[in-house]
């Protein structure tokens, strides 16, 4: 039997490798869709949690994991084991790519993962890339590494086709969320329009890895630059006295020609505070500078010091210095509702106001612990209860993520004093309520 005929009676073996925010999900669409798969991932934890039908991520329900791990003849089973990954007939690999120190791209684990399939790659195989990445990255950095095992669109097929998950989103998940694909060749493009029509309602074929890999760098780069210039107007607002959040609703109410973005503490996730930085990275290669994606990096990574600023400025007015001032960050992750918090500017103003000498705890209801990251490994901090007593002891609560669990009228009666990044105490009456 063809892989396309696999592929089209969903007798296809699919194997995930990563399974996090991404690849769960892709897990659970493909079990939901009749297809058998095998998960990979370097973390034992996790697989073990998944082998016992248990998740790890808020917005995903055990009981969406239970039905495919019981019984004798399980439709999923995980494994850390990477000699298995000539076993699948699809291989999708959803891997970190992030940053180095000097905002470089970081492909260890992507190169990594495409050594490990080669290693065990076999004829009839398809690989497809999810992790977002620079142009060119699917044919100049895998291709190669592949080669040696066979031809490509003959022996085995590549493709890219970039992500698009939102966590906790209740609208849009994989099933109806567009798919694009990019294939090295024609029947590269085939087979992997195939294998993503079977779980998706729309499949965008494009011409090539490189158009699907910069297509997913602009709508990235599109936020990004949107959020930056909200994020430079909400400054300025603030010196002449004017709120920013009222202005943007205003001007939303146009019915064409304008899309409303909000200012906040900094940009947080897997995807907009890195995806610009890949593009820039690979535009050097061709003698261009790309001047208006680099300034709107400038302006969200600079977003955080101006919260901590913003503290100072307001503690000052109450006569205490930030240095020795007890603060309590509230909510670290990336956005509201989650418990991710990659790359959050909650843990980046947290950590500058370590360094400035504050005393800072966080409360976070979806994020108990605090450590192990990899920009910060030196944070190992845990959530504190969150009760009147606790509010009333700090000299300022700084709300950095928006969660609908916060009780916002119930903060405002017992905070000292509050800075709110997010407009969430809007109408709440306080003069101790600031926003940042």
């Amino acid at each position: 039997m063809t892989l396309l005929e696999k592929l089209n009676r969903r007798q296809a073996l699919v194997g995930v490798i990563g399974l996090g925010y991404v690849g769960l999900p892709l897990v659970l669409r493909f079990l939901e869709e009749g297809f058998p798969v095998l998960g990979f991932d370097t973390d034992p934890g996790k697989v073990e949690k998944l082998n016992r039908g248990e998740s790890y991520i808020k917005h995903i329900a055990a009981h969406r994991l239970t039905e495919w791990v019981a019984g004798p003849d399980p439709r999923f089973r995980a494994t850390h084991d990477l000699r298995r990954l000539g076993e699948p007939d699809a291989l999708l690999i959803c891997v970190p790519t992030p940053l180095t120190r000097h905002r470089e791209p970081d492909l260890r684990y992507v190169e990594d993962t495409t050594r490990a399939i080669a290693a065990v790659l076999r004829p009839g195989q398809l690989i497809s890339l999810e992790s977002t990445t620079y142009p060119g990255t699917t044919e100049e950095l895998m291709l190669p590494l592949l080669a040696p095992r066979g031809r490509v669109g003959e022996d085995f097929f590549l493709v890219f086709s970039p992500e698009r998950e939102d966590p906790g989103n209740p609208t849009f998940g994989v099933k109806n969320i567009p798919k694009v694909v990019g294939g090295v060749t024609p029947a590269c493009l085939q087979h992997g329009g195939a294998l993503y029509q079977s779980i998706v309602d729309r499949v965008v074929p494009v011409s090539s890895p490189r158009a699907a890999e910069m297509s997913k760098l602009l709508e990235n780069i599109y936020r990004a630059v949107n959020i930056a210039l909200v994020n430079e107007l909400k400054v300025l607002c603030l010196r002449m006295g004017i709120d920013i959040f009222e202005v943007i609703e205003a001007a939303r109410t146009k019915p064409f020609g304008f899309q409303a973005f909000y200012p906040g503490p900094g940009l947080g996730g897997h995807c907009i505070p890195i995806d610009p930085f890949y593009l820039t990275w690979k535009a050097r290669e061709y003698d261009f500078a790309t001047r208006f994606i680099e300034l709107a990096g400038e302006i969200n990574t600079s977003m955080p010091y101006f919260v901590v600023d913003r503290i100072a400025e307001v503690l000052n007015r109450q006569g205490r210095p930030l240095k020795g001032s007890r603060l309590l960050v509230l909510g670290i992750a990336y956005k509201k509702d989650i418990d991710d918090n990659r790359e959050s500017p909650g843990i980046k103003i947290l950590d500058i106001l370590l360094q400035r000498g504050a005393w800072v705890d966080y409360h976070d209801p979806y994020i108990p612990h605090c450590r192990g990251m990899r920009h910060y490994p030196h944070l190992d901090l845990a959530s504190v209860p969150l009760t009147a007593e606790t509010l009333a002891s700090y000299d300022c609560a700084v709300l950095v993520t928006d969660h609908s669990a916060f009780d916002y009228p119930w903060i405002a009666r017992h905070a000292r004093l509050i800075v709110d990044t997010r407009n969430a105490f809007k109408g709440i009456p306080g003069e101790h309520i600031h926003l940042a």
